[in-house]
């Protein structure tokens, strides 16, 4: 047997944590992520063969496969990717390039990283799982399928680049668009309620109206109360009712018990509700505490496996956990057996893993903070919160209701009050968990009604989804499992189909037209109980009930017949259908005849400017028009460029200018994307970068801004106090700066390559003999095109295509020769000088500003006594009984603000 094995894991962070561990003996590598794939620019899927899957090494991933080739030499060889579908089909990839048989005991899982977890798990491997491998390929092919046929559909029909559908993230954007439908109809609905103030043996307490002549007030979504004139009847009716008793006083105890630790999609939706994170970025910062975080006690995973879908805990944590619960909280708030989670599941839910917990315990967020980064110690703090309150005893809350009669009304007042924090202790109330305690009254009492107050209200449309709620609804749905749903969203915003205001995913236009084509084009792609049914499938591969070809072919054939019915697009040449192509200068439309017809089509129509029936006002003469630009609409006059009249088309805020006071301010789109607000009077230079509002600064009487998520409100007159802007000065200097830094640069004042400079490259480049012919004919001039088409007898567009190819091929070698004539030059000018060395700052520049930068009294302390230098810290440690690690990490602290300061002070980078 080999002296030392090679483990291979997915990550370079978990290789790391494994390897301080695992120790000697042990090689640890990263695969890191996926090493084998389909083709990127081919369908890579044999569909006449059962659906051959034709995997190739991935470019950017050779490096790495060459890496664990040499390391796996002469060594024993074990696979620990993630435990999941994914890592199964990981590990089998690199099984397969390794030359290694993956029915051996080769496959080790680590549902933890911890010492214990990963020594046990080492010793007993397993063969890799076939079924989970296949089911990873049936979705990897199916994915695929979709997305090789059906994204250059969406393309050619939206005639817009980049655009990509699929079987989870189609649904899931149907979600989105059909809740903005029914938001956009719904019709909202007045009703009111009636609060009365009542006063019973001196006791005074609040009651709503709850039901009139035995009929309620409310009844779900049936309301009795609908407008005004029946409100203040009623009122009047009680207001004249003399004899008002106590007809019931019910008291009683009410339990909450805690909620299941949690699985993905739980964890996701907490993250959102409580953290106001994304799906992805809670996934992020978990699967960095699942990895490992160095503790003094070593390198630890904090987390178990973040992907599951299961409430399930081992008896090892659950011992743990009660033995840690008594101890830190009393052991009133220990229940007298384990808590287990066994009722509602979600749709198809695999109960593959534990649920997400920690490691240990005991291992309680506050006592690891400050190894952890800010986001990492929140995630951890959740998940050890959830985790140890699902093993306490519930709280207890007291509940009375107090119904009042009088006549044919009935009131009714509910108080609710804390008894026994129970599992509340650890995990905190919601915000929904605000008491109300009534005095304390007696059945039968006579009471009196002081006041009655109606309030009118409106029913409200059904909320946009959230990333909680799309997460959950999904899972109920059972569509998508614990590791899609993230990249799921992120899709669909990269793509441009949904868009994010605070927490809310709204559809965009692109979203909702892409999934009105789908509906109609693709019903089956974005039905939900045949995608969850597909799921279910999916699903029974893994189970090794269904082989994955059929299982493919259950969806691809009827996918097969909706595709063949779109129309086709055909060349206007040939007849032939046209086809999505991709080159190095992005997606265009080509003939399928090709070489035989070379037809191409640029995929993005560009929109002819169109008139919007007014003068221009510059000019007198011509007429506006709206023209399409990279960054949106704007008018601008259709006799540009003689007159280059333009304005701002854009979402008005229906604010006017506070600076001009005859323009509007609008909203536009920086190149970055980001909103920013500018008055549309061309005159008038108003910018800022958060919203207006219609109140007016108390100072100035400009308007105020809404500043971020928190709406704190700012002035927007640069030239007040409460302004809340940056630098709108500095700012035009630096970009001023700028500009004139690029035009006096050295590229922007070379003079352009002349003929004679790039006829000499002419036998140089692989030029086709057309292209060279057409180049020396023109002599680079492109005005001499139209000529030399009719002296070859050429239609003139394929001599001005030849002509542009061959000048781009001509210039860029002249460039690349140019440059390293460039290069050789600036180092021979190198060796010739020397750079003057910057006197680094001494003790006695930085002591000085020991009382200057804010240190704390310890980090002062040490940089005193050790006088800048880092030799004295062991022996600080030990006249002070601190441990040297603690002593050091103060010492950099200290000796990096002082440095700081020292460089701001000279006005020059001052290195660490």
């Amino acid at each position: 047997m080999p002296d030392s094995t090679l483990i291979v894991v997915e990550s370079p962070a978990k290789a790391k944590s494994i390897q301080k561990m695992l120790g000697a003996g042990y090689e640890v590598r990263a695969s890191k992520g996926h090493v084998a794939d389909l083709p990127e620019r081919d369908l890579g899927v044999n569909v006449e063969a059962d659906f051959a899957p034709q995997y190739e090494v991935k470019k950017d991933k050779q490096p790495v496969v060459e890496e664990l080739k040499r390391a796996a030499r002469g060594k024993r060889v074990l696979i620990a990717t993630d435990p999941d579908r994914e890592g199964e089909a990981i590990g089998w990839h690199v099984a397969r390039l390794l030359g290694l048989d993956p029915q051996n005991p080769l496959r080790v899982e680590f549902h933890e990283i911890t010492p214990k977890v990963v020594r046990a798990a080492v010793q007993q491997p397993r063969p890799i799982d076939q079924s989970l491998v296949d089911a990873q390929q049936a979705r990897r092919v199916l994915d695929r399928l979709v997305g090789y046929k059906l994204s250059p559909v969406l393309s050619m029909e939206f005639r817009r680049r980049a655009l990509s559908a699929g079987r989870v993230q189609s649904v899931a954007l149907r979600l989105l668009v059909e809740r903005e439908q029914a938001i956009e109809a719904f019709v909202p609905q007045e009703y009111w309620t009636l609060e009365g103030q009542f006063r019973s043996e001196n006791q005074q307490f609040k009651a709503m109206l709850y039901s009139v002549k035995g009929e309620r007030v409310q009844a779900g979504e049936k309301f009795l109360i609908t407008h005004e004139a029946q409100a203040q009847a009623i009122a009047r009716q009680a207001q004249a009712i003399q004899d008002y008793r106590i007809s019931s006083v019910e008291r009683r105890e009410r339990r909450r018990n805690a909620a299941a630790p949690f699985t993905t999609s739980t964890l996701q939706q907490a993250a959102s509700s409580r953290l106001g994170w994304t799906a992805s970025r809670t996934m992020r910062v978990a699967q960095r505490l699942y990895e490992g975080v160095d503790l003094p006690e070593g390198t630890v995973g904090l987390i178990t496996y973040m992907r599951t879908d299961s409430t399930r805990v081992s008896q090892e944590a659950l011992t743990e956990v009660r033995e840690f619960i008594p101890q830190q909280f009393g052991p009133s708030y220990l229940p007298e057996k384990p808590n287990f989670y066994t009722g509602k599941k979600a749709a198809n839910a695999q109960d593959a893993h534990e649920a997400i917990r920690p490691t240990s315990a005991k291992r309680t967020p506050d006592s690891i903070r400050k190894h952890l980064e800010d986001d990492e110690f929140k995630l951890y703090q959740l998940i050890w919160q959830r985790f140890v309150a699902s093993q306490m005893t519930p709280a207890v809350f007291d509940q009375t209701t107090v119904t009042v009669s009088g006549g044919d009304l009935v009131f009714r007042a509910v108080g609710s009050v804390l008894k026994f924090d129970g599992y509340l202790r650890v995990y905190g109330r919601e915000e929904d968990d605000t008491e109300n305690q009534l005095p304390p009254l007696r059945d039968n009492a006579s009471a009196s009604l002081l006041s009655i107050e109606p309030e009118q209200h409106f029913t409200e449309p059904p909320p946009r989804y959230t990333d909680a709620s799309l997460v959950k609804v999904l899972e109920e749905m059972g569509i998508g499992r614990p590791s899609t749903y993230a990249p799921t969203i992120d899709t669909l915003e990269r793509r441009g189909y949904l868009e994010r205001f605070g927490k809310s995913l709204k559809p965009t236009a692109l979203g909702r037209e892409v999934t009105g084509y789908l509906v109609q084009a693709f019903p089956d792609v974005v039905a939900y109980d045949f995608t969850a049914q597909l799921e279910s499938r999916l699903d029974d591969i893994e189970a090794g009930k269904a082989a994955w070809p059929k299982v493919v072919r259950e969806f691809y054939e009827p996918f097969l017949k909706d595709y063949n019915k779109v129309p086709q697009k055909l060349c206007p040449r040939c007849g032939q259908p046209l086809e999505l192509r991709v080159s190095r200068f992005g997606q265009f439309l080509g003939c399928t005849a090709y070489p035989g017809c070379k037809y191409t089509e640029r995929l993005e129509i560009k929109k002819e400017p169109e008139p919007i029936g007014e003068a221009c006002p510059s000019c007198q003469e011509g007429q506006l028009v709206r023209r399409h630009g990279r960054y949106g609409t704007f008018i601008s006059c259709n006799r540009y460029p003689e007159c280059k009249y333009t304005r701002d088309e854009a979402p008005s805020t229906g604010i006017t200018c506070p600076k001009c006071h005859s323009g509007e301010v609008v909203q536009k789109t920086s190149k970055r994307g980001k909103p920013y607000y500018r008055c549309n009077n061309q005159s008038c230079d108003f910018l800022v970068f958060d919203p207006l509002v219609p109140e007016k600064c108390p100072l100035c009487g400009w308007n105020e801004m809404a500043k971020g998520r928190s709406g704190k409100r700012a002035c927007s007159n640069p030239s007040c106090e409460r302004y809340g802007g940056p630098d709108l000065q500095a700012l035009g200097e630096r970009r001023a700066k700028g500009k004139t830094k690029r035009k006096g640069s050295a590229t922007s004042s070379q003079p352009s390559a002349t003929w004679a400079d790039l006829e000499p490259l002419l036998t140089r480049l692989p030029l086709s003999p057309e292209q060279a012919e057409v180049a020396r004919r023109t002599q680079g001039q492109q005005k001499n095109v139209a000529a030399v088409a009719r002296e070859l007898k050429l239609p003139e567009e394929t001599a001005l295509k030849l002509f542009r190819q061959a000048m781009f091929k001509l210039r860029m070698e002249y460039g690349k020769s140019k440059a390293a004539r460039e290069g050789q030059g600036a180092k021979a000018r190198a060796r010739g000088k020397t750079q003057p060395a910057k006197p680094s700052a001494t003790w006695a520049d930085l002591e000085r500003l020991i009382g200057q930068v804010g240190l704390t009294a310890e980090q002062a302390e040490i940089a005193r006594r050790s006088k800048g230098q880092q030799k004295a810290v062991a022996q600080i440690a030990k006249d002070l009984g601190r441990p040297e690690a603690e002593v050091l990490k103060l010492f950099r602290q200290a000796m990096f603000k002082l440095r700081m300061e020292y460089g701001k002070a000279r006005k020059e980078a001052v290195g660490v």
